[in-house]
């Protein structure tokens, strides 16, 4: 059974009936290596052809479907046809034409990369695999085509007919005759880099940053990356089938759950939507995510219709807009948040606040969202598109105020059952920081199994990639640990690293300003301190010093846990010390180092993890 993307039952009212009957045979028939996209935009111009075919033996082939009947057709030609409209006669364009057209344009995108096409002799500069289009006619006989002349207007081997994509169709003449349609067969096998390659010069939407910059292919362009990274097929299948309605996605860490998050706000621009003009809003808890975010939807160039602001900021603001009192200032800060949330929560119950506001509101981080803040942001979806994503996974949640027992999506009016998708595979960390990570948090990530309408406890299974084992390092003192990473942090930078790859995450803010007064004072290194809320650059380059709970739902190259082995702090619990080091053991992508000075409880275990000795 092939993949196809969306998935069928997504793209239900926008495919005609010749179409689902071709996508429905396309993927029961065709093996499990065939890859389909419908309707999907392709390449700088985003072009819409009905169906691209990739195969990893066979090559490309573009398809055209249409629900022509022959009563419908008046005369045609190689580049055009009459048929009877709604208004009388029209005249469009050869379906085979079209197809033609469409595949040279793929063709000639695929071309300009140096890695797809022969480097010399006779085919040099032409693509290493075949290519090739055609049209399915789903509502006209062979016999029909034949009888009709349509034969002189279109190559018979170019044309699947009705009564060749029926039920009962052999699977082997069916791809028999999709492969027909190609000048010659392919020697040898894509293999998946070359076929991430197709992917994402053909479907710009699923390229994944690079270090936080949008790689735009453009015509004048004379250099392609070597390492052209995109989402995976269930990422992508995943995002291009969310449909409307509410939506959960539980995800591990490092699984593309902000990604995806980032190409759904982007894909909800793009759609109409009855004539709602109103903005889409993007949650999240945390301050510093929430800026990343804004600077996503910058580059996107959405940030006009997209609005990402952190829960607390915008409870802040719908106080001031709509003319209600603040909480008093003299509060200590976490009775002032919970009376900021109140308010909104009076204002909205009483109607001085409206509802509704928002075209669609997506939420990162919603295990970290109290039930009643939850609750709150429902009523903020317009009505009329019910359009609500919320992505979630317990095993980050390190706020005890959403972990609340028998908890359900249900009982804050997300109607999560059967719109629920996890995601199990971390892509962010090497295999060596996931497994690191997953052993400071012990019993932590047991999975358990829940409802789909309750939250699962999800273990993460590592995509495979691997890299160097963390570093762990032993030293007596604190500040000898700080010395000693402000080190390896100079030694990173002469091997490559910007100081925009870099992290230096805390227990507390006590620690981070020491870290803060070693590298900027003492090492004279470029570093961005965290110290009041709104502070944090995404993509300075310096070094970014933060506590460990700020730096949820952000990643970097390189991350120096300082002061690890001072944990749990006095008062911390154990468990939850446990969820705080595996939350910033995941923000590193490459490379993470981990100091044990202190004698906490994790002191030990972290020395007993290392895996290689000193760096020192």
């Amino acid at each position: 059974m092939a993949t196809l993307i969306p998935a069928l039952s997504s793209c239900v009212g926008r495919m005609t009936s010749g179409e689902r009957r071709t996508a429905e045979r396309l993927e029961e028939k065709l093996d499990d290596d065939y890859l389909l996209w419908y309707d999907v935009a392709v390449g700088p111009k985003s072009l819409h052809p009905d169906f691209v075919i990739l195969h990893p033996r066979r090559g490309i082939l573009i398809l055209e479907v249409k629900d022509y009947r022959l009563s419908s057709i008046i005369q045609v030609d190689k580049q055009n046809w009459c048929i009877h409209g709604d208004l009388g006669p029209k005249t469009v364009i050869n379906p085979l034409e079209q197809a033609r057209q469409y595949a040279h344009q793929v063709v000639a995108a695929l071309e300009r990369d140096p890695h797809l096409v022969h480097s010399d002799g006779p085919q040099k500069g032409r693509l290493i695999f075949p290519w090739g289009y055609g049209v399915v006619l789903p509502n006209i006989s062979r016999e029909q085509f034949n009888k009709a002349g349509l034969n002189h207007a279109i190559e018979p081997r170019r044309v699947i007919c009705q009564d060749e994509i029926g039920k009962e169709v052999d699977p082997e003449r069916l791809q028999s005759q999709l492969w027909d349609m190609f000048p010659y067969r392919m020697r040898g096998v894509l293999s998946v880099p070359q076929i991430d390659r197709v992917r994402w010069i053909m479907f710009p939407d699923v390229r994944v940053p690079v270090n936080g910059q949008l790689f735009d292919s453009t015509d004048e362009m004379a250099e392609w990356p070597d390492i052209m990274r995109v989402m995976d097929l269930q990422q992508e299948q995943l995002a291009r089938s969310l449909g409307q309605g509410h939506r959960v996605i539980h995800g591990v860490a490092g699984s593309g759950k902000t990604m995806l998050l980032g190409y759904r706000a982007e894909h909800l621009t793009k759609l109409e939507s009855a004539g709602c003009d109103k903005p889409i809003l993007v949650l999240c808890y945390n301050e510093p995510l929430a800026r990343q975010l804004a600077y996503i939807m910058s580059v996107k160039g959405i940030a006009d219709r997209v609005h990402a602001v952190h829960f607390h900021k915008w409870c802040r603001d719908q106080l001031v807009i709509y003319g209600q009192a603040l909480p008093p200032r003299h509060l200590p800060t976490e009775e002032f948040l919970a009376e900021l949330v109140q308010r909104v929560i009076n204002g909205v119950n009483r109607r001085q606040i409206p509802s509704g506001q928002y075209r669609a509101v997506l939420i990162d981080e919603g295990h970290d969202f109290a039930p009643e803040w939850l609750k709150l942001i429902v009523q903020m979806v317009d009505p009329t598109t019910n359009s609500l994503l919320v992505l979630y996974d317990d095993a980050q949640s390190i706020y005890e105020r959403a972990r609340k027992r028998n908890f359900s999506f249900k009982s804050v009016g997300i109607q999560a059952q059967g719109r629920t998708t996890i995601l199990k595979i971390n892509y962010r960390n090497t295999r060596q920081i996931l497994r690191t990570a997953s052993l400071l948090a012990a019993d932590l990530l047991t999975p358990e199994e829940r409802d789909e309408d309750g939250v699962p406890l999800l273990k993460p299974i590592s995509c495979g990639r691997d890299g160097e084992e963390p570093v762990i390092i032993r030293l007596p003192t604190l500040e000898e640990e700080v010395n000693h990473v402000a080190e390896l942090l100079e030694r990173a930078h002469r091997e490559g690293y910007a100081w925009a790859d870099m992290a230096v995450l805390c227990p507390t803010h006590h620690i981070r300003d020491l870290c803060a007064k070693t590298l900027a004072q003492r090492r004279r290194l470029p570093v961005q301190n965290r110290i009041r809320a709104g502070d944090y650059e995404p993509h300075s380059n310096k070094i970014t010093l933060m506590t460990l709970h700020a730096s949820k739902g952000l990643e970097f190259p390189l991350v120096a846990l300082v002061g690890a082995g001072q944990m749990p702090m006095s008062g911390e619990d154990e468990k939850e010390a446990a969820r705080l080091l595996y939350v910033g053991a995941t923000r590193a992508k490459q490379r993470l180092i981990i100091g044990t000075s202190g004698n906490g409880p994790f002191a030990a275990r972290l020395q007993q993890l290392s895996a290689t000795p000193d760096m020192a």
